[in-house]
């Protein structure tokens, strides 16, 4: 059982680093059978956001707060995490839920990112746990009109007789200009949220990255795949000094700020995937100063 462990993790760096790393016939083998291996079930069609910039017009969005919680999907059937995987939601849970398919969060609370990981992916619910969530509506995927339709129309959905109270629409309000809106984001970042979301008003809903859905933070962030652990030097000899990280263009950087030492002794594994923030892109479109923030985890 060792070997096979062994053999799999260097399948799988085999598979990051390409022809330069020599494989013998029974290790390809294995990166062939690593290579096709397919999630069991299929990302549901989702509006993914993009970043805001100042060039946008406020009064033309809806704006609510960017919950640090986990995006779920429900298709009026199975409740499902952005990667398509089943979340093993307790049955009552699900039984609160309409037949309309629904867009939003689990959600625990600011600051409670972690603890709100561990209870939505755990193999069995534990009931008293998901009895503390809730479960934020943004959107009604897929319905017709714009979105401040849907929003009026997700509101008397959730408003109706039965709804369970851990069922809610998340609060949709107009800004009047950029300075309205930098200061609700202050506001809202010294009381410990992540951010603001500002979807188009009249945007019809359509899946995938969208110019209509944009994400403001003091902060941007992104998402980059681990590539190697890179040697420390000075105080961090003899552990981990950086990431090397590939983004989903392709491009490679060294992330080496925002670990922690018992991070730095134990590093996110070859393959994961991490989410670092950063000020601004450098001309060739690599991050300037990068910081880890948090190793997304598998769904």
């Amino acid at each position: 059982m060792a070997h096979r462990s062994v053999s799999r993790a260097a399948a799988c760096l085999a598979l990051l680093l390409g022809s330069a790393f020599f494989m013998s016939p029974g290790l390809a083998a294995e990166v062939a059978t690593v290579a096709v291996e397919a999630p069991a079930e299929s990302p549901p069609a989702l509006m993914l956001a993009k970043h805001w910039h100042a060039g946008l017009d406020p009064r033309d969005f809806l704006v609510s707060e960017k919950l640090d919680g986990v995006r779920a999907h429900w298709d009026g059937q199975v409740l499902r995490f952005r990667s398509g995987r089943i979340i093993a939601a307790p049955d009552w849970f699900k039984a609160g839920l309409p037949a309309t398919p629904l867009d939003g969060e689990l959600w625990l609370g600011r600051g409670q990112f972690d603890r709100l990981s561990g209870i939505v992916r755990r193999h069995t619910a534990v009931d008293a746990e998901w009895r503390e969530l809730r479960y934020m509506i943004f959107d009604l995927p897929g319905a017709a009109g714009t979105f401040a339709e849907r929003t009026e129309q997700a509101a008397r959905l959730l408003a109706a007789p039965g709804v369970p109270r851990w069922l809610q629409p998340l609060a949709q309000r107009q800004v009047a200009d950029h300075a309205t809106l930098q200061r609700q984001l202050r506001q809202l970042v010294s009381a410990g949220g992540e951010g603001l979301m500002l979807h188009r008003a009249d945007a019809v809903w359509s899946a995938g990255r969208s110019d209509n859905l944009r994400k403001l933070k003091p902060l941007p962030d992104e998402e980059a795949r681990v590539l190697a652990h890179l040697p420390g030097k000075g105080r961090h000899t003899g552990r981990m000094g950086a990431l090397l990280l590939e983004m989903p263009g392709g491009q490679r950087f060294a992330l080496g700020t925002g670990f922690t030492d018992a991070q730095r002794e134990s590093p996110p594994a070859l393959g994961a995937v991490v989410t670092y923030r950063y000020r601004e892109r450098t001309p060739a479109g690599l991050p300037r100063f990068a910081s880890f923030l948090r190793v997304r985890q598998p769904e």
